[in-house]
């Protein structure tokens, strides 16, 4: 069976009866949601990592210990663990994140280091600037998707619930809002790094 077939859920079992390619697949299928996650919030490839790998160190004992039990809820349970992951890190280095949980997104929820020197903090808020200018070019329906997706972590399941459309047409305006974003980048010539 095609690995992309199989769920979430049905790979958690099978790693638990000893499986450990299932466990694999699970890593291999949510690694860029969970590792680009981390980085955005530490700026750090090394440290994102260090927490990545920190992450699915503390699945695997969970997952061992019997103690998992998300029902169909691995990637939101996973998120969880590194995110929680993230906070320890900043309070280990004494520069606590805030993690707003206002309606409004914010590319930034974490930027609360008193070392950050000026440049940086002035880098940082044209980007955030530059990505909300870009967003806010979208087309409604498109931008609506996206912040749904993006900024407040709902399933296409969940959006297509709340906006009362498929799956498939959430899914189409994410596509959509991803391939307009980069031509409002191009067109205005955006440089989206710190």
């Amino acid at each position: 069976m095609h690995n992309e077939l199989i769920s979430d859920a049905t790979l958690v079992s099978n790693y638990l009866k000893g499986n450990e390619k299932a466990l694999e697949t699970l890593i291999t299928r949510h690694k860029q949601r969970i590792y680009s996650f981390i980085y955005s919030k530490v700026y750090d490839r090394d440290i994102a990592e260090d927490i990545f790998q920190d992450t699915f160190i503390k699945v695997i004992k969970t997952l061992k210990l019997g103690k998992y039990n998300e029902e169909g809820k691995f990637l939101p349970w996973v998120m969880r663990i590194s995110h929680n992951l993230v906070i320890d890190y900043f309070r280990k280095n004494n520069r606590m994140p805030k993690f707003s949980n206002t309606g409004d997104f914010n590319i930034f929820s974490v930027i609360s280091d008193s070392a950050l020197d000026a440049e940086k903090s002035i880098i940082k808020n044209q980007v955030e600037s530059h990505v909300r200018r870009v967003i806010e070019e979208l087309p409604e329906d498109q931008k609506e998707v996206l912040v749904m997706r993006m900024y407040n972590d709902m399933s296409f399941k969940e959006i297509s619930e709340k906006t009362g459309v498929s799956i498939n047409t959430a899914l189409g305006r994410m596509r959509y809002a991803l391939i307009n974003m980069r031509k409002i980048i191009d067109k205005h010539n955006i440089i989206l790094t710190n």
